[in-house]
């Protein structure tokens, strides 16, 4: 049954990224015929989709990222184990390879939101932890550890 479960995220997960290319390359091939018919045409910032996943034992990590210009946006939902999980929205700004969001998300049917730091290289996508602010008794970035936690870059399905 546990398998069944992850396999199932997993199967949503590169659905939802898999959609995404679809649009995109529709747009594409509709700009390419404006400009073989002569219609003017303005050219959009790049769009870029990247989907993610880190599983750990049994506890799950997906992060869809779409940037555009220096604008990032996404959806990053932690699937922890029989516990609650935290289903959210990106949003933030991306300067070289650092990307700074904020992740709005909910748990325990309550609203919150963490500041995350991330770095992309090499195909992998790289987070600052999170650690326990004892003072608030709220997670926090760890701004002074590394990038540690990695999420594995994953394919795009193409039709």
């Amino acid at each position: 049954m546990k398998y069944l479960t992850q396999f199932c995220i997993a199967s949503i997960f590169i659905a939802s990224c898999s959609s995404n290319n679809n649009k995109a390359a529709n747009k594409d091939s509709s700009d390419a015929h404006a400009a073989d018919t002569g219609k003017i045409t303005t050219t959009a910032p790049a769009v870029s989709s990247l989907c993610f996943l880190k599983t750990e034992g049994k506890d799950t990590t997906s992060i869809e990222l779409v940037t555009k210009d220096t604008k990032v946006t996404g959806i990053m939902n932690w699937l922890p184990y029989q516990k609650d999980s935290r289903k959210g929205t990106l949003d933030g700004i991306v300067k070289g390879d650092t990307i700074n969001a904020v992740w709005s998300f909910m748990q325990e049917g309550m609203k919150d939101t963490l500041n995350l730091k991330f770095v992309l290289k090499n195909g992998e996508l790289m987070q600052k932890p999170l650690k326990l602010n004892t003072k608030t008794g709220r997670e926090q970035t760890d701004e002074t550890a590394g990038y540690t936690t990695v999420y594995q870059a994953y394919n795009k399905v193409k039709h």
